[in-house]
C-alpha cells in the first residue's frame, strides 16, 4: 500500500458517493426539481391535450408531440448553456435585446391574431413577449453589474432603468399582454434592489409603476374587465369570470387526492385552454389539493435553491443572473396559480415546465442551463481556492521538513566523531 509524506497508508478503496456527486459540478437538487416538474408537465399536458387537440386538429397527440419537440430543443439549449460560461452574456446582452425588440415589432406588422391578441410569429409557434422576459433579467443583470458603482445617480440609474423597461414593455402592450408587461417591471424593479440601487429612487419606481398600473387599468377594456371580473369574484365566486369559474369548479371536484389522471370532466366540458394557462386547474381536479400543494412546494423548492446559487455565485453578475432568473420563473408560476383561485386579477402567465407552448418551455429550459453553469462556476471557483490553498500548505510542509531534517543530520554527525 502507497505511503503519504506523512507515512500513513493513503486511501486506495472507492471514491465516496460526496466525491463523485461534487464532480458533477451543479446544484444538483434544482436539477432534479426541475426534472421532476418537467415529468409532471408532459403527464398534465397529455391529460389536458387529448381531447382538446381532437377537437381541434383531428390527433389527440398534436399537442403532446409538439411538446416533445419544444422540450428536445430546451434541452439541447439548456445543457449548451450548462457548459457556456456565463460572462459570454456580457458580451451579447445588447444584440440580444435589440433582436427581441426587433421581433416584438415584426409581430405588431405581421398582425397574426390569436385568442384576441397579436402575440405569435410563424402560425403560433414563436412568442416574443417570453423571450423578452428572459432577455431583459439577462440585459439587466449585465447593465446593472456594469453600472453598479453608479446606481446612486439618477442619470446612471433610475432614467436608464425606466428606458429599457419601458420600450419593451410598450411594444408588449400594445399586443396586448398584460400580464407580461407587469412580470418584466417587477423583475426591473427587484433586480435594481438587488444590484444596490438607491432607496429613494426605488420608492419613486414603485410609485410611478403603481401609477402605470392603474392608469392601465383605466384605459383599457382588457384590464378593466378584468378587475371587475377579480373584485366581483372576492364578493361572490359565482360572479367571477367564466374562466375563473370553471377553474374553481374543478378545483371542487377534485377534492383532496384527486379523481385520477386522466379522468377530469372540467377540461372536456367548458374549461379554457386546459393546456396552457388553464393547466393548473387540471392538476386541480385530478390530483385534488394534495397534488396542487406538492407542485407549489416544487416552486418553492426551485426559488429557494436558485438563490442558493445565487448567494454561492463567484461575483455579482452570477448572483444578479440566478436572482433574477429564480425570481422570473418563482413569479410566473405564482401568478398562473393565483390567477386559477381568484387570488389576482387574471392573466395570461403559463406554468412554467408544466403548460404547454414551445417559447416558455424553452426559454425556461435555457434560465435553467444559466443558472447552473453559475453553478458550476461556483464550484470550480471553489476548487481552484481549494488547490491554491493546498499548493500552499504543501510547499509550508516541504519547507518546514527542510529546516527540521538538518539539525538531526547534524546532530547524528557529532555523534559519529
Amino acid at each position: 500500500m502507497p505511503n503519504t509524506p506523512s507515512g500513513s497508508p493513503a486511501p486506495t478503496g472507492p471514491v465516496s458517493a460526496p466525491s463523485k456527486s461534487r464532480h458533477l459540478k451543479v446544484d444538483v437538487p434544482l436539477l432534479l426539481v426541475v426534472v421532476t416538474l418537467q415529468i409532471v408537465g408532459l403527464v398534465m399536458v397529455f391529460s389536458a391535450s387529448y381531447d382538446y387537440s381532437y377537437d381541434l386538429w383531428g390527433d389527440p397527440y398534436r399537442v403532446f408531440n409538439r411538446q416533445l419537440m419544444w422540450l428536445g430543443i430546451g434541452i439541447i439549449g439548456c445543457v449548451a448553456l450548462t457548459f457556456l460560461n456565463y460572462h459570454i452574456l456580457q458580451k451579447v446582452a445588447v444584440p440580444a435585446i435589440l433582436a427581441t425588440a426587433a421581433m416584438l415589432i415584426i409581430v405588431l406588422i405581421g398582425n397574426e391574431v390569436r385568442h384576441g391578441a397579436v402575440r405569435t410569429l410563424l402560425q403560433g409557434s414563436i412568442q416574443p413577449s417570453e423571450l423578452a422576459k428572459l432577455i431583459t433579467v439577462i440585459y439587466l443583470a449585465v447593465w446593472l453589474y456594469a453600472k453598479r458603482e453608479r446606481l446612486s445617480n439618477i442619470s446612471f440609474g433610475l432614467l436608464p432603468l425606466g428606458l429599457i423597461l419601458g420600450l419593451l414593455g410598450g411594444l408588449i402592450f400594445i399586443q396586448p399582454d398584460l400580464s407580461a408587461v407587469f412580470t418584466i417591471f417587477i423583475l426591473g424593479g427587484m433586480m435594481f434592489f438587488l444590484a444596490g440601487g438607491d432607496l429613494k429612487q426605488i420608492a419613486i419606481l414603485l410609485v410611478v409603476a403603481l401609477l402605470i398600473g392603474w392608469v392601465v387599468v383605466q384605459v383599457t377594456p382588457t384590464g378593466a374587465s378584468r378587475v371587475q371580473n377579480y373584485l366581483a369574484g372576492l364578493e361572490d365566486p359565482s360572479q367571477a369570470s367564466y374562466h375563473v369559474r370553471r377553474s374553481i369548479e374543478a378545483f371542487v371536484k377534485g377534492e383532496w387526492f384527486g379523481v385520477g389522471i386522466g379522468n377530469g370532466v372540467t377540461k372536456v366540458v367548458g374549461l379554457p385552454v386546459p393546456p396552457t394557462d388553464s393547466i393548473y386547474a387540471v392538476i386541480g381536479e385530478e390530483t385534488g389539493v394534495f397534488g396542487s400543494v406538492a407542485l407549489m412546494a416544487l416552486y418553492v423548492l426551485f426559488f429557494w435553491r436558485g438563490i442558493r446559487v445565487a448567494s454561492r455565485a463567484p461575483d455579482d453578475l452570477g448572483a444578479l443572473l440566478a436572482a433574477g432568473l429564480s425570481m422570473w420563473i418563482a413569479i410566473e408560476a405564482f401568478i398562473n396559480m393565483a390567477v386559477m383561485v381568484n387570488l389576482m386579477p387574471f392573466a395570461g402567465n403559463a406554468l412554467p415546465f408544466v403548460s404547454y407552448g414551445g417559447s416558455n418551455l424553452v426559454v425556461s429550459l435555457v434560465a435553467v442551463g444559466i443558472l447552473l453553469n453559475v453553478s458550476r462556476q461556483s464550484v470550480q471557483n471553489q476548487e481552484d481556492q481549494g488547490r491554491l490553498f493546498s499548493a500552499v500548505v504543501n510547499l509550508r510542509w516541504w519547507d518546514r521538513r527542510r529546516r527540521v531534517s538538518r539539525p538531526y543530520r547534524s546532530a547524528g554527525a557529532d555523534l559519529d566523531r
